[in-house]
């Protein structure tokens, strides 16, 4: 259920540092059974939302659901889900219909059995199945559709866009929450960002 994969280039904002590679790969799915497009990044056509727009998204969203938690510690999404967990403000879901609990906390079946409407849908599924997700995303109410770094699906994207929900390709929610506070903080990994600025709060 948790297709996770590398990542298929660098994720960048404008005006910061590179990021460390280490931070990249544990975020990212997995190269076999993948969420990425079988085009090129050269066919790619769907512009995704700016630096200070994620921010937006992020600042606006008091809840995520991760599609496709996994329990294993060596997957992406439990490294994501510790992240939100520990260092986010967000009330944070796991959907996974093979999973019972993950992290102590109950796993659910579906979006639709959660016991809220999640404001982001963080999506870490292979490929063909990522048109389907946003479907339920739209069927539940969530606002927006995340699809993890190393995965890109412009059919989902048209679906949840066409519905009315923000949607966000190719990128890891824990490198742009923690890039919005300063730095890739946990386990270490930093972006080399100094700042005396204050923090970002994320809601």
């Amino acid at each position: 259920m948790s297709d996770e994969r590398t990542p298929t280039g660098p994720d960048t904002v404008s005006g910061a540092s590179s990021l460390n590679a280490a931070a990249g790969a544990a975020c990212a799915l997995p190269a076999h059974g993948t969420g990425e497009d079988p085009g090129t990044a050269a066919e790619r056509t769907w512009q995704g939302p700016s630096a200070a727009e994620r921010l937006g998204i992020l600042r606006r969203a008091k809840s995520v659901a991760i599609v496709g938690a996994s329990n294993n510690p060596a997957r992406a999404s439990y490294f994501v889900a510790t992240y939100l967990l520990s260092s986010s403000p967000y009330d944070v879901y796991f959907v996974n219909p093979r999973a019972d609990e993950i992290l102590g906390r109950k796993v659910y079946a579906s979006l639709a059995e959660l016991p809220v409407v999640p404001d982001i849908v963080d999506v870490f599924r292979k490929h063909e199945d990522l048109p389907g997700v946003a479907r339920e995303a739209i069927q539940v109410g969530a606002k927006t559709l995340w699809l993890q770094l190393g995965s890109w699906n412009e059919e989902a994207a048209a679906i949840a866009e066409q519905a009315g929900l923000d949607v966000v390709m190719d990128r890891c929610i824990k490198i742009e929450h923690a890039r919005f506070h300063g730095g890739l903080h946990l386990a270490g990994f930093d972006t080399g960002v100094i700042s005396s600025k204050r923090q970002v709060v994320a809601r």
